[in-house]
């Protein structure tokens, strides 16, 4: 696989570069759309992984794939790199947008359907940096800082080599780690922890088919995107997972019928379908607490949608369904409830 080209002569189309990305913050409520579509159009955006552009490793992406065999990055990640400043105390990830869609007002709810997810380049990066990580303090050693380049061998497949002539295969699922609405505030938003306006979610089954609904803060949403993954484990415990830049066909479609802004002001937060699931969100410091408030928005979704009372939905929760753990890393941890669609109800 080659690196995949900008396109050209496509209206809904939004490249990633200097003039269409923010780095270490997300959009607020005062950031300036850099597209505008209307409620139902697709979109193509592009997105820039921030592995091998960080000032740990290098800020020369060229030099540090260089390093590891690799001879072609692509222009708009080297472009950013030599371009673009990260703010200090900001977080990592490079985002495109905002995106402004046409009638959408505080209250309503934004869709944001994956129709498409192309992978731009063949390889990316897995870290484990910071001090950070499911095992900080343990990982990373006497390494230090420790980023590991992988590739995609010729059957779609991730390779981690192991440093002793091996590689670990596995397969692949790509997925948006960052999909988020503008929050109403002017102040700076870190691109770190995820919210109620979605943001850095990290839940790996996003992937090509689903389905994120997002609050509506700000008139006309602001969607952005960004943090690429071609795969991910649930937790990411290293810090990161096979980070690595896609190109993103999304829906953007705003619902402002009293029910489905009934159902989002219910959850309180984010919330998704996948052709076999519902999946319910929940964010906290404490991951107790995220599991918690997963648990809840679970309840509240089964109330709202099919009249389930309290106590006989939490017993169905626990003998049929999956809490799982969406990631540990993000400052604000995340589960998720996978609610399945088709409920044997009569």
């Amino acid at each position: 696989m080659t690196l995949l080209q900008p396109l050209a002569g496509h209206d809904r189309y939004l490249p990633s570069a200097p003039e269409t990305i923010s780095w270490g913050l997300l959009p607020n409520a005062a950031a300036k759309p850099v597209l505008r579509v209307k409620s139902g159009e697709a979109v193509v955006i592009d997105t820039v992984s921030h592995e091998g552009l960080l000032e740990d490793q290098g800020g020369d992406p060229a030099a540090f794939f260089g390093a590891n065999g690799i001879g072609e990055v692509l222009e708009d990640a080297a472009r950013i790199a030599r371009e673009c400043e990260r703010a200090p105390e900001t977080g990592p990830h490079v985002v495109t947008g905002p995106v402004q869609v046409e009638g959408a007002e505080p209250g309503d709810v934004l869709e944001v359907e994956v129709l498409q997810l192309e992978r731009r380049a063949p390889y990316g990066v897995v870290s484990n940096r910071h001090g950070r990580g499911a095992l900080a303090g343990e990982y990373p050693l006497d390494e230090g800082n420790v980023s590991i380049v992988a590739a995609v061998d010729e059957k779609g497949r991730g390779v981690i080599p192991t440093g002793d002539g091996r590689s670990l295969r596995f397969g692949l699922a790509p997925f948006l780690g960052i999909m988020g609405t503008a929050p109403a505030t002017e102040a700076p938003v870190h691109s770190v922890p995820p919210g109620p306006h979605g943001g850095n979610l990290d839940i790996r089954l996003l992937g090509t088919g689903s389905k994120l609904y997002l609050p509506v803060a700000v008139p006309g949403a602001s969607f952005y995107t960004g943090d690429p993954h071609f795969s991910q484990g649930d937790g990411e415990v290293a810090l990161t997972a096979f980070e690595a830049p896609l190109r993103a066909t999304v829906r953007l479609t705003v619902h402002s019928d009293p029910a489905v802004r009934k159902l989002a002001a219910a959850l309180g937060g984010p919330y998704a379908e996948t052709g076999e699931h519902w999946i319910t969100t929940g964010l906290d410091e404490d991951l107790d607490e995220a599991v918690r408030k997963a648990t809840r928005a679970a309840l509240a979704f089964l109330r709202e949608r099919h009249g389930l009372p309290g106590p006989v939905a939490l017993a169905y929760l626990s003998a049929a369904v999956d809490v799982r753990i969406s990631q540990v890393v993000d400052l604000v941890k995340g589960a998720h409830v996978t609610l399945p669609k088709e409920l044997d109800l009569d």
